[in-house]
């Protein structure tokens, strides 16, 4: 399986203890974006690719990453896209990743962090969800679509919640601390700070939408 992880510019601070501990599989490939490619290199690591328009590199620190990465991708500062979206993009879609990890994608700027979220609705990289993991030192986020899912607990995290990040119809959830009865809205909501019972799946059902899992740790 070709497992990448997509390292963003979000503080260092809340990468996990140790890099890549909480996922299911060996990543096989880095992709760096932006200032994340330089973070790698400073762990030893050398990105595969490279991402980004680079603007919060010092020249310095971009002369080392192109020094280093054989793969540069550059984008124009004024663009559509965000650092995050084109890193996406080229690892489902130029280097084939079966499952794609994303760290550095939380903390800094709130805008950033709904990017990195909500660009799972969007339709290029809906297919692509499931295979996706947002990690940070207290939280691991996977993305679930219709119609039934098995959620199952990991550990060293007691806690889940869940979002739709699209509208959402018959969403219901069973088997958990606190089960849903089958619900519809128009609009994101979080149900937050449920529970597994003991080792159990929670099953999740819904007809329509985009539902983010957020596992999470005090």
């Amino acid at each position: 399986m070709k497992h990448i992880g997509l390292m963003l510019g979000g503080p260092e601070e809340l990468w996990p203890a140790q890099l890549a501990s909480d996922i299911d599989a060996p990543i096989t490939a880095w992709v760096g974006v932006d200032r994340g490619s330089l973070r790698l290199l400073e762990r030893g690591i050398t990105p595969v690719t490279a991402v980004g328009d680079y603007d919060s590199l010092k020249p310095a620190e971009r002369h080392r990453v192109e020094h280093a990465v054989h793969d540069m991708r550059y984008a124009p500062p004024e663009k559509d896209d965000t650092d995050s979206e084109l890193g996406l993009q080229v690892a489902f879609e130029d280097l084939r990743a079966d499952a794609v990890t994303i760290f550095g994608a939380t903390g800094g700027r709130l805008d950033h962090l709904l990017v990195n979220l909500f660009m799972m609705a969007e339709p290029r990289f809906k297919a692509y969800a499931p295979h996706i993991a947002v990690v940070d030192r207290q939280n691991l986020i996977r993305f679930f679509l219709p119609p039934a899912q098995l959620v199952w607990p990991r550990t060293g995290y007691p806690y889940i919640g869940f979002v739709n990040l699209t509208p959402v119809t018959d969403f219901s959830i069973r088997n958990a601390k606190y089960p849903l009865m089958p619900f519809a809205s128009d609009y994101p909501v979080s149900w937050a700070s449920n529970e597994f019972l003991g080792e159990q799946p929670i099953q999740i059902l819904f007809s329509k939408g985009i539902i983010a899992g957020i596992y999470s740790k005090d």
